[in-house]
C-alpha cells in the first residue's frame, strides 16, 4: 500500500540546507490522524485504509458521522443477526475524511502519524486551488490579448475568434475560453520531503502545494522515480 496521511498546510517559509542552500519549502501539520475503517476487497469489493483527520465538536456533527466512528445505543439502532458489526475507532467525529487504497495491516483505531515519511524522499500533495471565480482566457489560460495598436478599440484582453466556417460550422469541444478558474482538486507531485518533525507533527517539502494556508491537504508516497 502507498503510505499516506492527512493534514493542513500552514504556509511557506524557508530553510538551510547543511551546505548553506536556501530551499523553500511549505510546512504541513500532518496527524495524528485515526484509522476509522479498513476496506477489504470480500466485504467492499476493494481494499483501501480509510483516514480521519481534526476532530470535530460533537455538537456540530451530524448524527450519522458520530455513528461512523463509534457505536451508538439508541432505540433507533436496527440490529441484523445476518449482518456482521463493522468495527468502530472509537474517537470523535472527524472533520476530513479520506482513503488510501491498497492493502495494509492497519487496524481500525490505529493513529497514523507523520514519522511513516522519515525513510521517504519524496511526495505528492493533494488539496483544493484558490477559486479566482469567473476569470477571462489571459487570467486562465495566459492568452496575449488583442494587438494596442490603432484601430483595436476595446478589445485588448479579448479572446478573439473561436469558431469555424461554414464546415464544420461549430466550436469544437474543449476550446480555451473565459469560464470558472481555480476551487479544482490539484496534485503537485514528487516533492522532496526536507525535513519530519515528529514532535510537532510537521512536515516541511519543497516548493509549493495546492490550496490557501489551512486548506486540507492529502499527503502520498510519491510512485515517480
Amino acid at each position: 500500500m502507498t503510505r499516506g496521511i492527512l493534514g493542513r498546510k500552514v504556509g511557506m517559509t524557508q530553510v538551510f540546507l547543511d551546505d548553506g542552500t536556501v530551499v523553500p519549502v511549505t510546512v504541513i501539520k500532518a496527524g495524528p490522524c485515526p484509522v476509522l475503517q479498513v476496506r477489504t476487497h470480500d466485504r467492499d469489493g476493494y481494499e483501501a485504509v480509510q483516514l480521519g483527520y481534526e476532530d470535530k465538536p460533537r455538537r456540530l456533527a451530524a448524527r450519522s458521522e458520530r455513528g461512523h466512528v463509534a457505536n451508538l445505543d439508541s432505540k433507533r439502532q436496527k440490529s441484523r443477526a445476518a449482518a456482521q458489526a463493522v468495527p468502530k475507532a472509537d474517537c470523535e467525529p472527524q472533520r476530513f475524511i479520506r482513503e488510501f487504497r491498497g492493502n495494509s495491516d492497519l487496524e481500525v483505531g490505529q493513529q497514523v502519524t507523520v514519522d511513516i515519511f522519515a525513510d521517504i524522499s519524496a511526495v505528492d500533495v493533494t488539496g483544493v486551488s484558490k477559486g479566482r471565480g469567473f476569470a477571462g482566457v489571459m487570467k486562465r489560460h495566459n492568452f496575449s490579448g488583442q494587438r494596442a495598436s490603432h484601430g483595436v478599440k476595446k478589445v485588448h484582453r479579448h479572446a478573439g475568434g473561436t469558431g469555424c466556417s461554414a464546415s464544420p460550422s461549430r466550436v469544437f469541444k474543449g476550446r480555451k475560453m473565459s469560464g470558472q478558474y481555480g476551487n479544482a482538486n490539484v496534485t503537485t507531485r514528487n516533492l522532496k520531503v526536507v525535513k519530519v518533525d515528529t514532535e510537532n507533527n510537521l512536515l516541511l517539502v519543497g516548493g509549493s502545494v495546492p490550496g490557501p494556508s489551512g486548506g486540507f491537504v492529502t499527503i502520498r508516497e510519491t510512485n515517480m522515480v
